[in-house]
């Protein structure tokens, strides 16, 4: 490996960590255990795990499938489709919950026509962190499948069918092994995301304490009245979210997540 390497590395690897150890010198020790065991701390740190697991196993159930179509489909227009499917990563969060706002709140058509027909309003309930959080998570898994996707070629989907497998054998026989790598690492990348999710989540669930406010939510009330409060929550997420990608990431990379 060239030395070169190591000045940029090193320099990017400490605009990642100082911030941490700044948290880590700002935190009061002594009240640390009291604070991350607090009521509200515990509700919301079980409100964001259930939530982003949830949202993680509705990223899979529609992001494979999506991914797929991205990566095999060759209809025109799939760019653009692409380029939609990817807005996530690079709007404001905040401008994505405005949008579910405008599509599923009471003046959006869809959120006008549940309210009518079914009686269901779905902004500021648990559903809308779920909607949320799978809105800008989804397009982590979608970019990890459709990338290992086109990086293998379809060689082995090929020969399947002209041995006579029908296209949904293909893909449950062929098509999902060879992909069971990528989805562990993108799940959990969406797992991850959807865990510290914020912007989205309070523009369109808002912030009800057991109902909506996840963990970042109760980091960002605590920082307008303890900050002591807010640096041991805001540490805490930060451990949460390393401890699922340092543990689960490297055995989802080897297809051996379990």
């Amino acid at each position: 490996m060239p030395w070169v390497l190591w000045v940029p590395a090193v320099l990017a690897l400490a605009l990642v960590v100082l911030p941490v150890v700044g948290l880590l010198v700002r935190t009061d020790l002594r009240r640390l255990p009291e604070l991350i065991v607090s009521d509200a701390a515990l509700t919301a740190l079980r409100l964001s795990l259930e939530a982003a697991a949830v949202s993680t196993v509705a990223c899979i159930v529609l992001g494979v499938p999506l991914a797929v179509v991205l990566a095999r489909s060759t209809v025109r227009g799939i760019r653009v489709l692409r380029a939609v499917v990817l807005l996530p990563l690079v709007l404001p969060p905040v401008v994505g919950g405005l949008a579910l706002l405008y599509l599923l709140g009471r003046k959006g058509f869809l959120g006008y026509l549940l309210g009518v027909t079914a009686g269901v309003q779905v902004p500021f309930t648990t559903a809308a962190v779920i909607i949320a959080q799978t809105f800008v998570a989804m397009p982590f898994l979608v970019v990890s499948l459709e990338g290992a996707l086109r990086s293998g070629g379809d060689r082995y989907e090929q020969i399947a069918s002209t041995l006579g497998a029908r296209p949904w054998t293909v893909f449950r026989r062929v098509t999902l092994p060879l992909l069971l790598p990528a989805l562990g690492s993108g799940a959990v990348l969406s797992f991850a995301r959807a865990l510290g999710e914020f912007g989205a989540t309070i523009t369109f669930a808002g912030s009800y304490e057991g109902v909506t406010r996840t963990l970042p939510l109760e980091v960002y009330v605590q920082a307008e009245a303890d900050v002591d409060s807010a640096v041991a929550l805001a540490l805490l997420l930060i451990v949460v979210a390393v401890v699922v990608i340092a543990v689960a990431r490297p055995r989802a990379l080897e297809g051996t997540a379990r």
